[in-house]
């Protein structure tokens, strides 16, 4: 069964038994001091008042970081403790620090989690692969570094002039052991490489092949010396094997005396061996259909060569950050199992409806997440006592609609506005979440304000407990509000938790919906390959 959880993925990494997953794959946030308080834009791409902040990829250095630091110093892994006091002391405490003292203590516990035969791909850019590797040497053991990959992530930017533009990510592999999966992968030739070594082309059947030596390199071996077709040469090959191979009709002489070869048929070759370099992989352009609009999405390609390479059919993949879920979806592309961790209710809500639109019967268990209305109620009340729950409330509940949060994640902040809807071509949709038990008649009053206000075209109240009588009135009272060429809507709806858990956004009646908050993800046809990667 596959696993999306929402929380803490230290939490659920330490509820996770041992030796349990395949294959790890971790893009943790690179430290690099930008903010994503840009994630979501309006329709036009310009930067919009209703924003959040997602996630912010720089962590500092606090009672967090030192918790985790002493979490290490308390781990069975003398090593990493050593290390990670080691880089203490020359880094000092910092954010660079914090970072690495985070990463540290969710490293134990992959390894933990990783069993004997499996492999972890750390993915991360120049700011911090130097200490990560330092960190994963401790952690695994430096004879079991694997691979330090160069994925070109982007085209070269415009800041040469000052110094080498920077477009590459690193990608570090490690092993638990001496023995783990392995499937060689391969691109295809270039149409240059055929057409120089694979010029020729068989009459009778139109394949093409090359030529190949038959002769033996060794030539002191004398039960390999004999006469074939004419010549005598020490040979690659008994004559017994010589001979099967003419029948076969691989062995080719080009006139009477001249020295046999054998075909090698360009259908029958593997291709070219996958290096460490990957500029083969596209990266995702701002047009690419694959891509959703987060802004530290992967190509599902690249996923797909890590999994293919390092897992079968049938094995578990584990991504602890998993954010809009690539490495998810390459896992149910393959055929794999797969569990996903995310700390945001953002990117649960994300995967989860990126899953359902590319894998349209896909199976997976939410944890963490509301699944019915009594645990809404209680992620609800928890939220009165503690702010950031709450938040985590209402983006939950916007995500069921398909709105994007718009109150910046920060109390009295909103104006009023929790999210927004957008449909057709300027078309917006106010959207205003209600918790409370006390619900009444001016909650839609003052929503109408808003909507005039900020001159929009609808407003969406989306409550947990149930409209009274005045307030479904006063919500008609509003009218409806008309698209040409589509049927009138009501101008103000009334929604309900629970049949936004039902029907999802065809809870909320839009004249023409405008492009998904996140882009729908394409459906995927095929499943349960091993998936090499074709190029």
């Amino acid at each position: 069964m596959n696993h999306l959880y929402y929380g803490d993925n230290l939490n659920v990494l330490r509820d996770l038994p041992a030796d349990h997953v395949d294959l790890i794959y971790l893009d943790p946030p690179f430290n690099s001091n930008a903010g994503y308080n840009q994630l979501f834009k309006a329709p036009d791409g310009s930067g919009s008042t209703a924003q959040i902040e997602a996630f912010n990829d720089t962590w500092h250095w606090g009672d967090t970081a030192e918790d985790a630091y002493q979490a290490v110093r308390r781990s069975p892994n003398a090593a990493a403790a050593q290390m990670l006091g080691a880089m203490r002391s020359f880094l000092g405490e910092n954010d660079m620090m914090a970072y690495l003292a985070m990463m540290a203590v969710r490293l134990i516990e992959l390894h933990r989690v990783l069993k004997p035969t499996g492999s972890l791909y750390l993915h991360c850019d120049p700011t911090a692969s130097h200490y990560l590797k330092i960190m994963l040497d401790a952690v695994f053991g430096a004879r079991y570094f694997g691979s330090e990959i160069i994925w070109q992530r982007s085209q070269a930017k415009g800041l040469a002039f000052t110094r080498f533009a920077n477009c590459h990510d690193t990608i570090l592999r490690y092993t638990k052991s001496d023995r783990w999966t392995w499937n060689a992968q391969y691109a295809a030739y270039t149409e240059e490489y055929t057409d120089k070594f694979y010029r020729h082309i068989e009459p009778k059947t139109g394949r093409r092949y090359a030529l190949d030596n038959l002769a033996n390199p060794n030539t002191n071996r004398p039960n390999l010396t004999y006469e074939f077709m004419g010549v005598t040469r020490v040979w690659r090959w008994t004559r017994e094997r010589m001979e099967k191979a003419l029948d076969d009709g691989l062995i080719h002489q080009s006139s009477a005396g001249s020295v046999p070869r054998l075909k090698r048929y360009l259908d029958e070759q593997e291709g070219v061996p996958i290096s460490t370099i990957w500029t083969d992989v596209p990266f995702l352009s701002g047009q690419a259909q694959e891509r959703l609009g987060y802004p530290t999405q992967k190509p599902v390609a690249l996923l797909e060569r890590i999994l293919s390479a390092s897992s079968n059919l049938g094995d578990v993949v584990l991504d602890p950050f998993c954010g809009c879920g690539t490495t998810v979806h390459a896992a149910e592309k393959l055929g794999r199992k797969w569990i996903g961790i995310d700390v945001t209710h953002l990117a649960i809500g994300l995967i989860e409806k990126r899953l359902r639109d590319a894998f349209p019967d896909v199976q997976f268990t939410t944890h963490g997440v509301p699944q019915d209305i009594h645990a809404a109620r209680d992620l609800a009340g928890r939220g009165r006592d503690n702010g950031n729950y709450y938040f985590e409330f209402e983006k939950w509940a916007l995500s069921l609609i398909d709105a994007q949060p718009g109150n910046l994640s920060k109390k009295g902040a909103d104006k009023g506005i929790d999210g927004n809807l957008w449909f057709g071509k300027t078309g917006r949709a106010i959207v205003s979440v209600k918790a409370g038990e006390n619900i009444g008649v001016g909650m839609v009053r003052d929503l109408r304000g808003v909507i005039e206000r900020e001159k929009a075209d609808l407003g969406v109240l989306l409550t947990l407990n149930p409209p009274k009588s005045t307030m479904i009135a006063e919500a008609a009272a509003a009218g409806q509000h008309t698209e040409p060429g589509f049927t009138p809507v009501p101008r103000i709806q009334i929604v309900t938790i629970e049949d936004a858990m039902r029907l999802r956004e065809r809870a909320v009646q839009l004249p023409a919906r405008r492009a998904d908050s996140f882009r729908r993800a394409p459906r995927e046809e095929d499943r349960g390959a091993q998936g090499q990667l074709g190029l």
